[in-house]
């Protein structure tokens, strides 16, 4: 199958996609702010540059996109139909790429999670499981309306 859109056209909507500063990771971060938790963003030293380091906990987190990392059994990792070959090898080096991160960072020591996209839309389970990683008690009362 062709592409529907013109080349010039799906390189402008290409170029629109972020690797960074994204909702999602931008929504983890809110909540983790809001619950107290500091953290440094993106750093290069470490393998896969973890969207966010808690390096008081030695925690390092990945806020993966479902397509562009292949969230297994999710509806948002789909193939594309055109350009086939070129996606599958793309997408599964990216793939790899991840795996060799993680197992680095975690034979470094670092406690490693991945915050998949389709995860993030429920902020309320969202936070749960960020209070989880910390073993946080909800102690400072309902923050339901953080990050929504």
């Amino acid at each position: 199958m062709t592409d529907t859109v013109t080349s010039a056209n799906r390189s402008l909507m290409m170029a629109k996609v972020r690797s960074r500063d994204t909702q999602p990771e931008m929504k983890v971060r809110r909540i983790a702010h809001a619950l107290g938790l500091r953290f440094r963003l993106h750093r290069k030293d470490l393998a896969g540059s973890p969207d966010l380091i808690f390096p008081k906990h030695k925690v390092a987190v990945f806020v993966h996109g479902c397509f562009w990392h292949q969230h297994p059994g999710c509806s948002r990792a789909t193939m594309p139909k055109s350009r086939t070959d070129f996606w599958s090898q793309k997408l599964e080096k990216n793939v790899e790429r991840d795996r060799r991160a993680i197992g680095d960072l975690e034979s470094r020591g670092w406690q490693v999670e991945v915050f998949w996209e389709c995860e993030t839309k429920k902020s309320d389970l969202l936070e749960e499981r960020i209070r989880r990683i910390f073993s946080l008690k909800d102690i400072r009362g309902s923050r339901r309306s953080v990050g929504t």
